[in-house]
């Protein structure tokens, strides 16, 4: 009798998603991505205001990402119009958007998707409704929506007082479920005030997580956003997460080792910095750090047309080399007594 395959979660949105997915997707496990929907800019801002849809932005990544269809169909899913009126949209997201407006809901239009571009595993929208993300300063400054939160230089030097979403919305109920029936459950990586904290605002969320039994995984951010995370190492990471989760959930941290080049920190210079390690070794840790070489030598490039395109990554995680980590995490369990120490 066969052992049935191990179920993995990851939750996240953006490029750190597709990364991670495109590399998990090779192992025979069962796979869903939960994808944040607070996603407001470029082409998923215009459509959100235009045509009243929930974002398709983050989830038209993850689907792309797990298509087990042509290559053609992949990359139909992740062209961009470069010329006319449709200057800068998505194919995908327009695909999304339509999907939505023929099935009247944004999850059964996914679904309907996913049997089209036949992927491996589910994608789930964190929530079936509309949400707005919005950041409360100390200084008194509301920022309102991932886009202009995202573009905001001022979070780190006022701080945070609260960030929330309006109007409050629960879970998808399948997001829960597969949180709560999880083996693995993979955290980021991500932009964390974009991509991965706006998941734990929805209701529902960090209580699954605070229950769930599966191992938890924080796979840490290559560099900080300036103006937001300066100067954040990889404990501080730990510690915010484990905050929204109202418990110290956090197992495991994967950080990267190996440095990505003169040339491409360059390409960062006044905007962002590499992630630290720094580790207060008076403070005692409740999760254990894989430190390896997981740094992507792919060169990044951008359509011309994509107007976020200058806020995207060029130092970025190889998918391969996560994917082989996460999946030695989750068989981690059976070959405990055999290795001696993990740090």
């Amino acid at each position: 009798m066969s052992e049935k395959n191990k179920k993995v979660v990851t939750i996240g949105g953006g490029t750190g998603s597709f990364m991670l997915l495109n590399g998990l997707k090779n192992y025979p496990i069962e796979l869903s991505a939960i994808v944040s929907m607070a996603d407001n800019g470029g082409s998923t801002g215009i459509l959100r205001d235009e045509l009243g849809v929930l974002p398709p932005g983050d989830v038209r990544q993850c689907l792309a990402a797990l298509s087990g269809a042509s290559d053609i169909m992949r990359r139909l899913m992740t062209y961009r119009f470069e010329e006319g009126g449709l200057k800068g949209h998505n194919f995908g997201n327009l695909f999304l958007s339509a999907l939505e407006k023929i099935t009247g809901n944004f999850s059964v239009g996914v679904e309907e998707a996913a049997g089209i571009l036949n992927i491996k595993g589910e994608v789930i929208p964190v929530a079936d409704k509309q949400v707005n993300l919005f950041m409360e300063l100390k200084n008194g400054k509301l920022i309102q929506g991932e886009d202009e939160i995202r573009h905001n230089f001022e979070i780190k030097k006022a701080g945070v007082k609260k960030s929330y979403l309006n109007p409050k919305v629960r879970a998808n109920k399948k997001a829960i479920q597969k949180i709560l029936e999880a083996d693995l459950v993979v955290i980021g990586p991500g932009d964390y005030y974009g991509s991965i904290m706006p998941n734990f605002l929805v209701q529902g969320i960090s209580e699954a997580l605070r229950k769930t039994k599966a191992v938890v995984v924080f796979n840490c951010n290559l560099v900080n956003r300036k103006g937001q995370t300066d100067g954040f190492t990889l404990a501080d990471y730990v510690d915010l997460i484990n905050k929204q989760i109202g418990k110290e959930r956090i197992d495991f941290a994967t950080f990267n080792t190996k440095d990505p080049g003169k040339n491409l920190i360059k390409k960062y210079e006044g905007e962002s910095m590499l992630v630290e390690f720094g580790e207060n070794k008076n403070q005692k840790r409740t999760y254990r750090i894989i430190k390896t070489d997981l740094l992507s030598d792919k060169k990044a490039s951008y359509s011309k047309a994509d107007t976020l395109a200058a806020t995207r990554a060029f130092i970025r995680h190889d998918s391969e080399k996560l994917a082989r980590v996460l999946m030695v995490i989750l068989e981690l369990g059976k070959y405990e007594g055999i290795i001696n120490e993990i740090v």
